[in-house]
């Protein structure tokens, strides 16, 4: 989806180079019907590789949805739960970290995705209700 601050910064561009008001307001107004229109393309084709018969077009979203499941359990779960039982029988070994901000952003955006599928499936708008 295009964010909000997109529209409001070439809005404001228009602002700042179009004197008429009409034509600031067409203009405005076009751009934003470009951007829903681009918005209605991707659902469109988030909604084909959905339903393609390939696990490799239609399972990728799935498997991204695992790996971050996993590492979300290994960093807050298994990696504290190891360290703890390795200390305590008296071994020290440093387990492997990873950036835990990059996995978040992804983690954030299929979670976000995920209140969508909720809400439609609330609404009866899918199949798989």
């Amino acid at each position: 989806m295009i964010p909000n601050k997109l529209i409001d910064a070439v809005g404001g561009v228009v602002d700042k180079f179009i004197v008429d008001k009409d034509l600031q307001a067409t203009l405005k107004h076009e751009m934003e019907m470009s951007l829903h229109n681009a918005n209605l393309a991707q659902i469109e084709l988030n909604k084909a590789e959905a339903q393609h018969a390939s696990i490799f077009v239609a399972g990728w979203r799935p498997m991204v949805g695992w790996i971050c499941a996993v590492a979300l359990g290994y960093h807050f779960i298994f990696s504290p739960l190891l360290a703890t039982i390795l200390t305590l029988s008296g071994y020290t070994i440093t387990l492997p970290e990873f950036e835990f901000a990059q996995l978040s952003t992804i983690l954030m955006g299929m979670l976000g995705l995920g209140g969508l599928r909720t809400f439609e499936k609330m609404k009866k708008v899918t199949k798989g209700n």
